[in-house]
């Protein structure tokens, strides 16, 4: 598999090059003024925009509606890497293809992020997902604790490429951490007085928001969403529903909720959406969106 993406990541790469695409970027600052910055997707996107605020024009590259998970760059795509200053990605195998890629664009002045170094990992435990994805579990972001570390992560790149500006990118680095801080910890202490501290999920994203509040998931597909459970796994994950009189089946907008509906049919509970951050929705925030998934999760345990 691997060998395959670095085949299509490097004839692209050739392509780009051969139709004058490849043009090294003088690197950074477009006529407005401001830094160029690619994101990998949503979550990665609206962290940079509040560290850089009006100093930034930041572009995700992976279209919304597309599982990051699933993506090929394309021509394209590397066309917006030759001309951008930083490429802000999350890590932990979320973009399988971003080392190779990063290893053939064509920009000498490219700053590269990974926002998740220095988040304490949790590890993968499907054999599946493992042998396919590696060992780490990638969705991060969808922690308010360890999202303040991507920020910090964003927040030091910003300053590496734009040192004119570092103390702007700190102090609004600080600022939204502080945003997320509180909510952290409303939470924390609202998740205190719940007994029931599991619940339900259509896949298994949330193990970095579960870390949180002390809380555990148990889900109906893995970690990546690759795969159907077997007639007795989603037996036993009936089971289960019903000893903890589960009433809340949560299902996410980029994963098919067929299953999580066949489940919440067998246990008599309803189906209700959580966000992954993946994509944009509207104008809702990735605070709007963690207070939503946290909020609901809150009140199906209650």
């Amino acid at each position: 598999m691997k060998s395959w993406l670095t085949a299509c990541i490097t004839m692209i790469a050739a392509a780009v090059l051969l139709a004058g695409c490849g043009a090294q970027s003088d690197g950074s600052v477009q006529s407005d003024g401001k830094l160029k910055v690619v994101a990998s997707f949503n979550a990665m996107k609206e962290f940079t925009q509040a560290v850089g605020k009006d100093k930034v024009d930041v572009v995700t590259l992976i279209p919304d509606g597309t599982e990051p998970h699933d993506f090929q760059p394309t021509t394209k795509n590397l066309k917006e890497l030759s001309h951008a200053r930083l490429f802000v990605y999350n890590g932990l195998g979320m973009e399988p293809w971003a080392d190779k890629t990063l290893e053939v664009v064509d920009n000498k002045n490219l700053v590269a992020v990974d926002a998740s170094k220095g988040v304490q990992v949790i590890a993968n435990t499907d054999k599946h997902d493992i042998h396919e994805h590696g060992r780490d579990d990638p969705h991060c972001w969808l922690s308010l604790q360890a999202a303040q570390t991507e920020v910090q992560n964003i927040a030091a790149a910003l300053a590496e490429a734009d040192p004119a500006n570092a103390e702007f990118y700190r102090e609004n680095a600080a600022a939204y951490n502080e945003q997320l801080q509180q909510v952290l910890a409303e939470y924390q202490e609202k998740f205190q007085s719940v007994p029931n501290r599991q619940f339900v999920t259509g896949h298994a994203a949330f193990a970095y928001l579960c870390r949180d509040f002390g809380l555990t998931q148990r889900s109906v597909e893995s970690v990546f969403a690759s795969g159907e459970p077997s007639p007795q796994q989603l037996a036993s994950l009936a089971d289960f529903c019903k000893q903890h009189k589960v009433k809340t089946i949560f299902s996410e907008t980029m994963v098919s909720p067929k299953i999580s509906e066949t489940l919440a049919k067998e246990v008599g509970a309803s189906v209700k959406t959580i966000h992954t951050i993946e994509s944009a929705e509207g104008k809702a925030t990735y605070i709007d969106r963690m207070r939503d998934n946290i909020e609901q999760i809150y009140q199906s345990l209650k």
